[in-house]
């Protein structure tokens, strides 16, 4: 057989057994089993680790028994002790050598020496949460025994915290067990010290055996009986009731805790608080002990009432879900700190043991362990009063709203709450920034998915925000872009026909994670959280707006608008005008539109336009509108550009209206410069023919002053709508799209492209009355074109007559006759003299169709200076450039300054 190590510690604990004890080994069996469990427990001591406090009071107890020589001694062993570093666990070492010094003959105050030793408090890993302050370890909490019998046969014992009570239960028999048979016996020890190691170790484990230390109360019996037996009131009081114990008070409460009506504490549904019954007596000191104990048990009912409810509502959602199980987890740690002590309780019923009146559960120490659950508590009842009715990304925010909080304590709490509620929103989050899925049963996340719209409107209509449901933890901003990131994935795989894998297209990366790091990632919001969310943005967008510019031509489309539907391409335009006049001029009920549409494809090939891409010009074709009587060609032509697929999601049904309504205002703003270069071409043309007839002098003066004031209009007109306009427009269009983002800047600055140009070309709403002054500016410069050609279709007639004439009489002179005769030149000088007199008749039309033409455009400017606009009011200066029209109205010569705007110089 092995002989044991001498020097292992099982060997060396016995040794100091029996040489406390004074016995043999076989003597001190059950000593030294006991000891072997104290030392290989886990408890932990009450007071703080502080060597320098301990050898302080070592000093203390030197001076205080007038030992100052040896208090000297002992401090300089110290320092050396401290030089040196041999020992690791000094304090534990000074710490024994000081208890065991006491005198064991002394009376504990308030506990025992060995609650003293080996006392502790609620076990640290008894909370699965990480936000459980330590309770304070320096209260020692124990029970009396509840059983009058019990309590006369045993001893007090002090316990040291929750988690102690069932030790002696569970290592085997008590110390009662083991000091029995040996309290008599007297040490053989032949040295002091051996002594009072001894006495020290024996008292320590027998804390209070002796009955005569016992005070007993008037009725003898000991004073830890008196605590729990009823006690008749006195005899002046003619109820006869027995006043209740402050111990039956305690096990009420413990069940009052869980929601479970007590012997002598229920709920009063009438004031909805837990209260004493009002048949027994009780004090009122322990009444308001119980009563703010109590509420323990209300806060318990109203956060178990909303788990229970909603854990069977599915409609509840995910994230409720996740709220409800928070919640059971905070109270499985409630539960485990009603089990300690309910265990607590039951030891002494089970075994008997009397734990002393100092350092028994009173009601007292109750309220002292249950102040941190009851903030806990407090706090998860605030939380379902303001959840209430809320479900989603609005639960997220309602339990977000009491992170704000000064208090530590609470704030860790709410955040860890926090991270559970929020971890399926950063699942749905994930799986669509990610994936494009929304999977989205219960509508708890702030993006809103519509199966109803068709792909062709998937980017406008099918997505969108619930604001409601968006969490306050994230901004505005952050929730547009995880909008536009899923919303962007699904564009490019329904609408583009794109299926490359998001995580090509993206340089992040999808990463899983746990409710943990889902509440650090939210609080901080202004770093991971948004590092992540722009990253996915920059680069779904990035790769979204390179597909649609390299696989679908955006910009080269957004470019033949700019060029065939607002006349930018003028040799395309000036030719096309030109192959269309014989067919414009028709009644519109005479075109046909195949006609027209080799027109424009004769037109294309005729001018630069052909070098456009093929894919654009087979979208370009010929569109008649809706013909009303009377109405001309000119009236119902119009270009159309076919858009499908992607570039439709920029060129919408509305974006194409409005190009439509700009290209009829453009088109017959380019009518007018055609008519009146073709008035301009006549006037060249005809000055000369006519010389020979001096009457028509006035008249085609006539004729040249009012064309160079509807060409000046014209002119400047035609300025302001293509370089004010449509230039500066464009160029803001052009920068903002190079430097666009996302699709939805591109739409954006697009949309408000065309709201800047119908606003301008006077096509909105607000600008009616000057639309309509202009179209009759333009119907003044056709009728003067009809006025003019008819001008000029009677003088070029007479004049070709009067040249028959001359050239018949000259004809005549040569073969010897006379050139006229009486009756030849009779009616030559009446149709002369009949000419002559339908002058006046053109004059006078030419006059009144000035005066109509110059009251419009008076009428016109006056609009003009009264406009919003400031480009609009710049234009009338430069229609009314010699001020002209000025002087003639006076309006115009009222200063505009005093309302703010620009004033007119005299």
């Amino acid at each position: 057989m092995a002989v044991p190590d001498q020097k292992s510690p099982n060997v060396l604990l016995q040794n100091l057994c029996c040489r406390i004890l004074g016995k043999g080994e076989a003597d001190v069996a059950q000593q030294f089993q006991y000891a072997v469990r104290v030392i290989g427990s886990n408890f932990a001591p009450t007071v703080e680790r502080d060597e320098f406090l301990v050898t302080e009071k070592i000093k203390k107890e030197f001076v205080r028994q007038r030992r100052e020589a040896d208090g000297a001694l002992f401090s300089e062993l110290h320092r050396k002790l401290q030089s040196q570093g041999v020992l690791k666990n000094r304090w534990s070492i000074l710490y024994l050598l000081l208890s065991l010094s006491e005198d064991p003959r002394k009376q504990p105050n308030k506990t025992s020496s060995f609650a003293a030793l080996f006392a502790q408090a609620l076990p640290r890993d008894a909370h699965s949460t990480p936000y459980y302050y330590a309770r304070p370890q320096s209260l020692p909490l124990s029970y009396q025994d509840r059983n009058v019998q019990c309590a006369q046969n045993a001893a007090s014992i002090g316990s040291s915290g929750i988690s102690s009570i069932g030790m002696y239960a569970l290592n085997g028999p008590t110390p009662q067990s083991i000091i029995q048979g040996q309290s008599n016996q007297t040490p053989n020890m032949g040295d002091a010290l051996r002594q009072q190691l001894g006495s020290r170790l024996a008292w320590t484990l027998a804390a209070g055996q002796q009955p005569s230390q016992q005070s007993t109360t008037t009725k003898g019996l000991p004073n830890t009986v008196s605590r729990n037996v009823p006690r008749t009131r006195r005899e002046g009081d003619s109820s006869g009731s027995v006043e209740i114990t402050e111990t039956s008070l305690v096990r009420d409460l413990l069940y009052v805790f869980q929601g479970i009506d007590g012997k002598f504490v229920k709920m009063c549904n009438s004031e909805n608080c837990y209260i004493v019954d009002g048949k027994v007596a009780v004090s009122k000191s322990l009444k308001d002990i119980t009563s703010k104990l109590s509420e323990l048990g209300w806060l318990h009912n109203k956060i178990k009432k909303y788990t229970d409810q909603r854990s069977l509502d599915r409609a509840f959602g995910l994230v409720g879900q996740s709220f409800c199980a928070a919640l059971h987890q905070e109270l499985k740690e409630y539960y485990r700190l009603l089990s300690v002590l309910h265990s607590q309780l039951q030891v002494e019923d089970d075994q008997g043991v009397n734990l002393g009146v100092e350092s028994s559960l009173t009601l007292r120490r109750l309220l002292v362990w249950t102040f941190d659950p009851k903030i806990r508590l407090k706090t998860l009842a605030a939380l379902v009063d303001h959840c209430q009715g809320r479900k989603g990304g609005e639960l997220a925010s309602a339990v977000h709203a009491y992170t704000k909080t000064g208090d530590p304590y609470m704030r860790s709490l709410v955040q860890h709450i926090l991270g559970l509620v929020a971890y399926p929103i950063l699942n749905f989050l994930y799986r669509w920034i990610y994936d494009g899925e929304l999977e989205d049963t219960y509508h708890e996340f702030f993006v809103a998915s519509d199966p109803v719209v068709k792909t062709d409107r998937l980017w406008h209509d099918k997505y969108s925000l619930r604001k409601s449901m968006i969490p306050s933890f994230m901004t505005m901003d952050q929730s547009r872009k995880v909008l536009l990131i899923g919303k962007s994935i699904n564009f490019l795989h329904q609408v583009c026909h794109d299926q490359t894998p998001a995580s090509k297209a993206m340089a992040v990366g999808k990463s899983a994670e746990s409710p943990k790091d889902a509440a650090e990632l939210f609080t901080d919001l202004e770093n991971a959280f948004q590092t992540k969310i722009d990253a996915a943005y920059f680069d779904t967008s990035k790769y979204l707006l390179d597909v649609l510019n390299k696989n679908y031509n955006l910009l080269e489309h957004m470019q033949a608008m700019r060029r065939y539907l607002l006349l930018g391409q003028g040799d395309f335009i000036r030719h096309l005008m030109d192959l269309l006049k014989p067919e414009l001029v028709r009644p519109a009920t005479t075109l046909y539109q195949h006609n027209l549409t080799g027109i424009l494809e004769t037109a294309v090939r005729a001018t630069n336009a052909q070098f456009d891409n093929p894919e654009i010009l087979k979208r370009l074709d010929v569109r008649l509108l809706e013909v009303s009587p009377g109405d001309t060609g000119w009236d119902v032509f119009s270009l159309d550009y076919h858009v499908d697929g992607p570039i439709a999601t920029v060129f919408t049904r509305e974006c194409m209206s409005h190009y439509l309504r700009v290209f009829n205002f453009l088109w017959r703003a380019k009518r007018m410069e055609y008519i009146l270069t073709d008035i301009w071409k006549g006037h060249m043309c005809n000055a000369k023919l006519l010389k020979g007839m001096p009457e028509l002098s006035g008249v085609l003066h006539q004729c040249h002053i009012l064309a160079s004031e509807m060409v000046h209009f014209i002119h400047q007109m035609q300025y302001y709508i293509t370089f004010e306009v449509l230039e500066c427009s464009w160029d803001e269009l052009w920068n903002k799209v190079l430097k666009a983002q996302d699709l939805d800047h591109i739409i954006a600055a697009h949309d408000v492209f065309l709201d800047t140009i119908i606003s301008r070309c006077l096509l909105d709403s607000e600008s009616r009355a000057l639309l309509n002054q202009l179209r009759a500016v333009f119907d003044q410069i056709i009728e003067f074109q009809n006025a003019q050609d008819a001008l000029y279709r009677a003088a070029l007639e007479e004049l070709q007559q009067r040249l028959q004439f001359e050239e018949r009489k000259k004809e005549r002179e040569s073969e010897g006759e006379w050139g006229v005769t009486a009756a030849e030149e009779d009616v030559e000088n009446k149709r002369i003299q009949e000419f002559q007199e339908s002058i006046p008749k053109m004059r006078s039309q030419l006059r009144i169709l000035t005066h109509f033409y110059q009251g419009i455009v008076e009428q016109f400017l006056v609009l003009l200076t009264t406009s919003t606009d400031e480009s609009l009011r710049f234009l009338s200066f430069r229609l009314d450039f010699n001020e002209h029209y000025k002087a003639r109205e006076p309006r115009l010569r009222v200063s505009m300054g005093t309302r703010g705007r620009r004033s007119f110089h005299v």
